[in-house]
Order: C-alpha cells, then sequence, then structure tokens
C-alpha cells in the first residue's frame, strides 16, 4: 500500500483550520479521497483547499452512509458534531475502516466503551484527536515526568481562561446542548484536563464538580466548571474552566508541582514555558515560542503522522480510544458530581450529558 486512502466526514470549522493543514503536511502517507458533509458547499470547499495545496482534488458527497460503504477508504476522519461521533464512528467501524474521531469520542460511558471494544473485535485502530499532547512544550514535561525528576507529583492546575460570544453559537446551534455537546467543559476544555489526567497518572480515585452558567443564557450547559480531582497516587488535581472572560481568549495554563521540579505551561493554548525549575534547570528554550494562530494549535500533523504509522506498523496509536477515553469520563463525573451535588467515585459504570437535560432551570 502506498498511502492510505482517507475520507473526512464533517468538514465545518476544525477540519478547514486543523485537518486540511495535517492532511497536506502528511501527504506523503495519505491521501484524502472524499470529503462529505451534510452541507454540500462546506465539502466542496475543503475539498478545493487541498487541490490549491496541490493535492488530488477529493470527491464530494453529502451521504456518510455512502463513503463508508467504499471499499477504496482506509481511513475515516470523523469531524462531525460532538453529539454524531459515536453514530458515525460505530458505522465506520463495522464497515472496517479505521477511524481517527474528533474529541469527545462519545458523549456517554457507555457509547465509549462499545466502540473502545468493537474497534478491538475488530483489530482495527480508533485514535482521538487530543492533539495538544503533540505540543512540544508538553512532549518536553512528559519526558520529566517520565524520567521521574519531578520526584513525587503533588499536584496539577489546568486553567481555561476563554471567551465564546452569542455569534460563536450562533453559527453553530448543537454547541452548548446536552444532547450534541455539552458546556465550556466537554467543548473547550478536555484537550486541557486530558493533559492534566496524563501528566497526573490517570487513574483517578473520586472527583468532586461545581458548574455555573453565568453569562450565557442561549445555551443549555455551563460557561464555567471546576473541580478537584483526587488521583490514586495521591496526586491532586485542580481543574478550572470557563468561556465568559472579558472580552477575548486569555489563556489556557497548564501547572505542574512536584518534590523536586515546577513546571507552568500557558500561553493562548499550553504551547509555551512560562517556568521551568528542576535542580539546576531554571529555563529552557521554548520560553520564547510564539502563540499559534488559533486555539487547535499546530498538533493535528503529528496526530495525522502517528495515526498512520499505527496503521501501518499494526501498533497502538498514540492516543488511542482507551487513552481518548479519560478525559472525557472525567469531564462526565464532573458533571454527575454537580448534578448530585456530592463527590462520585471512580471507574464510572455509565453517565451521559443527557441526563444533565435541565439542570440549569430547575
Amino acid at each position: 500500500m502506498d498511502k492510505l486512502r482517507f475520507a473526512m466526514i464533517g468538514c465545518g470549522r476544525i477540519a478547514h483550520k486543523s485537518h486540511s493543514e495535517a492532511i497536506i503536511e502528511n501527504r506523503s502517507l495519505l491521501e484524502c479521497v472524499v470529503a462529505c458533509d451534510l452541507v454540500e458547499e462546506k465539502a466542496r470547499s475543503f475539498s478545493n483547499v487541498l487541490e490549491r495545496a496541490g493535492l488530488k482534488k477529493p470527491e464530494i458527497s453529502i451521504k456518510h452512509a455512502e463513503v463508508l460503504q467504499r471499499y477504496d477508504i482506509d481511513v475515516v476522519v470523523v469531524a462531525t458534531e460532538s453529539g454524531k461521533h459515536y453514530e458515525i464512528t460505530r458505522a465506520a467501524l463495522e464497515a472496517g475502516k479505521h477511524v481517527l474521531v474528533e474529541k469527545p469520542m462519545a458523549l456517554s460511558v457507555k457509547h465509549m466503551n462499545e466502540l473502545i471494544e468493537l474497534a478491538r473485535e475488530k483489530n482495527l485502530k480508533l485514535g482521538v484527536c487530543f492533539q495538544n499532547r503533540f505540543n512540544p512544550p508538553v512532549q518536553e514535561l512528559r519526558k520529566k515526568i517520565e524520567a521521574g525528576a519531578f520526584g513525587k507529583i503533588n499536584y496539577g492546575v489546568i486553567q481555561v481562561r476563554w471567551n465564546r460570544n452569542e455569534e460563536y453559537y450562533r453559527m453553530a446551534p448543537w454547541r452548548g446542548t446536552w444532547a450534541m455537546d455539552g458546556g465550556v467543559l466537554m467543548n473547550q476544555s478536555t484537550h486541557g484536563i486530558d493533559l492534566l489526567q496524563w501528566m497526573l497518572g490517570g487513574e483517578i480515585e473520586e472527583v468532586y464538580g461545581r458548574i455555573n452558567n453565568f453569562s450565557h443564557p442561549q445555551i443549555e450547559a455551563e460557561d464555567f466548571g471546576s473541580a478537584v480531582v483526587k488521583f490514586k497516587n495521591g496526586s491532586v488535581g485542580i481543574i478550572e474552566a470557563t468561556s465568559t472572560v472579558y472580552p477575548q481568549n486569555l489563556e489556557e495554563r497548564l501547572s505542574i508541582f512536584g518534590e523536586r521540579g515546577t513546571v507552568v505551561i500557558g500561553g493562548l493554548a499550553v504551547n509555551r514555558i512560562e517556568v521551568w525549575r528542576f535542580p539546576g534547570e531554571d529555563s529552557h528554550p521554548f520560553m520564547s515560542l510564539p502563540d499559534p494562530e488559533t486555539v487547535y494549535g499546530k498538533g493535528h500533523i503529528p496526530l495525522y503522522k502517528d495515526f498512520c504509522k499505527a496503521i501501518l506498523e499494526n501498533r497502538p496509536p498514540y492516543i488511542s480510544g482507551e487513552e481518548g477515553k479519560k478525559a472525557v469520563e472525567l469531564v462526565l463525573a464532573i458533571y454527575k458530581s454537580a448534578l448530585e451535588n456530592r463527590p462520585v467515585r471512580f471507574p464510572l459504570t455509565d453517565f451521559s450529558t443527557l441526563e444533565m437535560e435541565g439542570f440549569f432551570s430547575e
């Protein structure tokens, strides 16, 4: 096989801003054969972007079910509305396609478990787009953690301080709904929450969370979320997320504090080291990195490369379905904690964003 043959399902905002760039930069590994979207003009626009970059122009489709039955498709990328990820990913796996799905892979624990098990049964690769794991500063932090440089890690903090205005929700009415999305925790903050749980050890014991809707009456879900997360290894995670910062996005900041190390990664989207302190180390070259053009960053490029290599080398992708589940399960636990007004123990047997319907109207 010379190149993996991809189908792009969902050609909206993130497809145009990040997935197209990743396809262009990984042209030696893959070819996008079909661009599919219910809105034909979006699919055509995406196809034109690739053609203008010198790639073979993908075909246009508005029916993903037909795309999934094609024999000339090896991989499906799912970048639709969040609430449709499960349905399309499941159908793609059942059709024998490898799947790279945007976060969140599903909006319930049950559905995430089903997708992981289905991929395992069919010996297919399931990857999730938590591309910020590939940010160069994040990779530098990960190396220190894996080397034990912090000693015991005491606690970590993720802070997502962004702005989402009324126009953002008018552009896509599914955003901020419990049936199709969730609020700032599920939509904007799962990337940062993924980094926090990854750095602190992943195995969670208990979560206590609170959510509010301070200034977005046009949505059903939260525009502020906070939580204290107790990890089985004794570390504590603190989550602060909001889409209410005036007047525009401020920062996304990950801080890790240990016995022998302190690291803070900030910038617009955890893209620049702000503090780097270990014995004999008080600075890092990545302290001067610029902010990316968008909060999506550049991580989709190495994400695509790794996913293609995982298929070709028959190994797990760097961010597998099992890894992609963890941050979403944590967000669902925060929702459950807020709903029941009590700490929630792990693991969750099941919980869905649908169980939050009416939370702010009571």
